[in-house]
């Protein structure tokens, strides 16, 4: 691993207030930078080390920069909506609307599960409908889900820069998805867990969620939001992307960047 240095506590009190970091358990990794510049994007990147209660951390300004969440909120809605009982688990049908878009695999009725995995917008617009807004403002609240704005629209204030959260509390609230300490039964967190696990196998467990969407200067935001673990040891992250140049496949693009910059710190070899 390259050379690190610990936060200046001249910035440090930013995320001191978001995430509950001390001075001597943030380091900064700026060198990872390096990752980002390979797929023309800026980005921030953030991982806790539960074992050790240490951060890592890529561009700490980014990293408590609030942007909109896009489908990385599709954690929240699964949350509110399997703990009110607008579905009962993630085989619960959700209805097409039948208009008819350009992914035909979302021109259908799908499961919970199925449509979290998809990321289907849609089916989570319709979810967000039957949530209504009160019960989603009352447990933006309760939640204290970034800057808690819902604005006008129900089914669309996390896709249109209505809604906003920083990589620092997506982190936030991913750890505490995985500890079971958010306020939904254990059941319905481990419901969501397990539909964002991506791999698998016999060294390490990879889990995370994606979302991608157009920022207010229209620049492509992307997010991946969740956790990797090895030997027992689980380490939360949060990756923020942004782009202004259409060439740039940001699906492919932040996945490079994600698993570089873990095997970069040491991941997946099972020694971590």
């Amino acid at each position: 691993m390259r050379s690190a240095k610990l936060v200046p506590s001249f910035i440090f009190l930013s995320i001191a207030l978001l995430s509950g970091c001390r001075l001597n358990n943030v380091t900064i990794k700026d060198d990872f930078k390096k990752y980002f510049d390979q797929e023309h994007t800026v980005g921030s990147f953030a991982l806790y080390d539960n074992s050790r209660n240490q951060f890592t951390i890529c561009n700490m300004q980014r990293d408590t920069t609030r942007f909109l969440p896009a489908s990385t909120f599709k954690i929240v809605q699964a949350l509110i909506a399997l703990q009110t009982g607008r579905v009962t688990d993630d085989s619960t049908q959700i209805k097409w609307d039948g208009v008819v878009r350009p992914r035909s695999e979302t021109n259908r009725d799908l499961s919970l599960y199925q449509a979290f995995r998809l990321s289907s917008v849609p089916h989570f617009q319709q979810l967000a409908r039957m949530i209504g807004k009160d019960t989603m403002r009352a447990w933006m609240d309760s939640l204290q889900y970034g800057n808690k704005n819902l604005g006008t629209r129900i089914d669309s204030f996390w896709l249109d820069n209505t809604l906003k959260i920083s990589p620092d509390e997506q982190l936030g609230l991913v750890k505490r998805l995985y500890f079971r300490q958010l306020p939904f039964r254990a059941s319905v967190q481990d419901m969501v867990r397990r539909m964002m696990v991506q791999e698998n196998n016999t060294i390490y467990q990879l889990a995370y969620k994606t979302g991608l969407g157009t920022g207010e200067h229209g620049e492509s935001i992307t997010w991946m939001v969740g956790w990797v673990e090895e030997n027992r040891h689980v380490y939360p992250f949060v990756l923020n992307m942004a782009t202004s140049d259409l060439a740039v496949d940001l699906p492919a693009a932040r996945l490079r960047v994600l698993k570089s910059i873990l095997g970069d710190i040491g991941f997946f070899k099972g020694k971590m």
